[in-house]
C-alpha cells in the first residue's frame, strides 16, 4: 500500500482528495503548509506527493518544496496543483522534475490517472533500477591459489565496514572485479555502484560530470555523486583525475555534500568511495601531481590486487570461465583446454594480466576449430621462431654462455616456472617435469633455488646472493 502525501493550504481540497485516496486503497498525510510538509518528509519519506504551488503562510511556495525534495530524494514523482495555472508555471514545475502538472479546478477522475500513471513509473524505474544492479551485481571471483585466497579473504573482511578502500596493481588484474565484489557483497549491494572512469572524462567536464549541473533551460542535471548516492562510488585509475577536482573530491569526503555547478544550495549524499590505481602515488605526491591529503583520505585500507604471473596457478580455472563466459554472451564454442595448452598458458608472460589471458582466450574461440580441444599451437609464441626452420630464437643471455652454464641457467628457469605455476607444489612439479621428488629437491639446491612464502602465496625464488 503506497503513502502519499497531499500538502494544500486549503483544508477542504485536501480532506476531499486524501478521502478518495483512502477509498482506493491508499494512505495518505496532510499537510496544511511548508513546515507541516517538511516535518512529514522528514518523518517519512512519502511514495508520491500532491502537491499545491501556492500556499498560504508558508516561508516556501510549491516550486521551492519541489526543489528541495527532487534534490534530496529524485525517485519520489511530485503531482502539482494550481488554481492559478498558466503555461510558465507548468513549464517551471516540469523543468524542475514535477512529473505533471494540473489547474484547479480538476476532476478527480483526471487526477486519480495522472496519480495512477506515476505511481506505475516511479514502480518500473525502482523495478529497472533493480534488474540493472543485479546484472551488473553478481560478482564473484574466480581462483584457488593461496594468492588469490589472501585476496579475497581481505576484500571479505572489508564488505563488513564503510571504510575507503584503494585497490593497487599492475593494468589489467582486475581491480574493478574486486571493487564490485566489495559492493555486491556489503549492505549496499542493493544501491547503485557508479564508476568514474578518470582518465577517459576530459579535464574541463569532470566537474559536470561529478557534481551535476543546474541551468534554467535543463534545471537540474545529476551528476554521478548524486546518482551513486547510497551506494558506492569507484574512482577508476583516480590519480589520473584533475588537480582541480582533486582539492573538490577532497571536501565531498570530508562533508560528504557539495554544491552542483551552476547551483547555489548544498546536495548531501550518502557514499562509500572505493578507488584504484596502478600508479606509484607516493612518486605523483612527490612530483606534485597527486595531493597527499587526498590519499591518505582515499588509503584507509590498501588492498594490492596481484599480477596474474603472481597466480599462475589460477590460469587454467579463469580460462575455463572465460571460455563459459563467451560461449553465454555470444555463441562461441564450448571448447576445453587440452594439457599442452595449459602449460603453455601458465608459463607464457602476461604483462596484460587477466584481461589479456581473456582477450587470448575470445581470439583462439574466434579463430580455432570449433570441434577440437585447444591445442598450444593456437596460442601466441612466448618467443619469436626463425624465419627457416622454425628452431626457436635463444636468448642473449643464454646465446652467449657455454654449454654447461647455459644449460645450468635453462634448467633454474625451467624449474621456476614449472614450480610457481603449480603455487609452489614440490610434489605437483616433480610429477610434471619427470623427476623423483628427492632427486628433483637435489636439483633446486644445486641450482640454489629454494622456495619460501611471498605475497601470501608459496613461490620458487632464487636469493640475491645466488647469481
Amino acid at each position: 500500500m503506497s503513502d502519499i502525501l497531499i500538502v494544500d493550504d486549503e483544508r477542504d481540497i485536501r480532506e476531499l482528495i486524501g478521502d478518495i485516496l483512502q477509498d482506493e486503497g491508499f494512505e495518505t498525510r496532510l499537510a496544511a503548509n511548508a513546515d507541516a510538509c517538511m516535518a512529514e518528509i522528514d518523518a517519512a519519506v512519502p511514495s508520491l506527493m500532491v502537491l499545491d504551488i501556492w500556499l498560504k503562510d508558508s516561508h516556501m511556495d510549491g516550486i521551492d518544496i519541489l526543489k528541495h525534495v527532487k534534490r534530496e530524494h529524485p525517485e519520489v514523482p511530485i503531482i502539482i496543483i494550481s488554481g492559478h495555472g498558466n503555461i510558465e508555471i507548468a513549464v517551471a514545475a516540469i523543468k524542475q522534475g514535477a512529473y505533471d502538472f494540473i489547474e484547479k479546478p480538476f476532476k478527480i477522475d483526471q487526477l486519480m490517472v495522472v496519480i495512477g500513471r506515476a505511481m506505475e513509473t516511479s514502480r518500473l524505474r525502482r523495478e529497472n533500477s533493480a534488474l540493472k544492479r543485479k546484472d551488473g551485481g553478481e560478482v564473484d571471483l574466480i581462483g584457488g591459489s593461496a594468492v588469490f585466497k589472501q585476496l579475497k579473504s581481505n576484500l571479505e573482511k572489508v564488505t563488513k565496514s564503510n571504510g575507503r578502500v584503494m585497490l593497487t596493481g599492475p593494468a589489467g588484474v582486475g581491480k574493478e572485479v574486486a571493487a564490485r565484489y566489495i559492493h555486491s557483497h556489503s549492505d549496499r549491494g542493493g544501491f547503485p555502484f557508479i564508476t568514474v572512469s578518470s582518465a577517459t572524462i576530459e579535464p574541463d567536464r569532470m566537474e559536470d560530470v561529478l557534481f551535476g549541473r543546474e541551468t534554467p533551460e535543463k534545471g537540474i542535471e545529476k551528476g554521478l555523486l548524486e546518482q551513486a548516492s547510497g551506494g558506492v562510488i569507484y574512482f577508476d585509475e583516480v590519480a589520473d583525475m584533475p588537480a582541480g577536482t582533486q582539492s573538490k573530491i577532497l571536501r565531498v569526503l570530508v562533508d560528504q555534500q557539495f554544491t552542483r555547478v551552476g547551483g547555489s544550495e548544498k546536495v548531501s549524499v550518502d557514499l562509500r568511495v572505493i578507488s584504484s590505481t596502478s600508479h606509484d602515488l607516493a612518486a605523483d605526491i612527490a612530483a606534485g601531481q597527486f595531493r597527499e591529503e587526498l590519499f591518505h583520505r582515499l588509503n584507509v585500507v590498501p588492498i594490492e590486487v596481484p599480477a596474474l604471473e603472481k597466480r599462475r596457478e589460477d590460469i587454467p580455472v579463469l580460462a575455463k570461465a572465460f571460455i563459459e563466459q563467451f560461449n553465454k554472451s555470444q555463441g562461441l564454442p564450448l571448447r576445453k583446454l587440452s594439457s599442452d595448452a595449459i602449460a603453455m598458458l601458465q608459463t607464457l608472460a602476461w604483462p596484460g594480466n587477466v584481461r589479456q589471458l581473456k582477450n587470448v582466450i575470445e581470439r583462439v574461440l574466434i579463430l580455432g576449430d570449433s570441434t577440437e580441444d585447444i591445442s598450444a599451437d593456437e596460442l601466441p609464441e612466448q618467443a619469436p621462431l626463425g624465419e627457416d626452420d622454425g628452431r626457436s630464437i635463444l636468448s642473449p643471455s643464454i646465446a652467449t654462455l657455454p654449454l654447461r652454464e647455459a644449460r645450468e641457467l635453462f634448467e633454474r628457469e625451467y624449474l621456476l616456472t614449472q614450480i610457481n605455476r603449480f603455487g609452489g607444489n614440490i610434489s605437483r612439479t616433480a610429477t610434471f617435469v619427470g623427476m623423483e621428488r628427492s632427486a628433483l629437491h637435489r636439483k633446486l639446491k644445486s641450482l640454489g633455488v629454494v622456495t619460501g612464502n611471498k605475497s601470501g602465496g608459496r613461490v620458487a625464488y632464487v636469493p640475491e646472493e645466488v647469481d
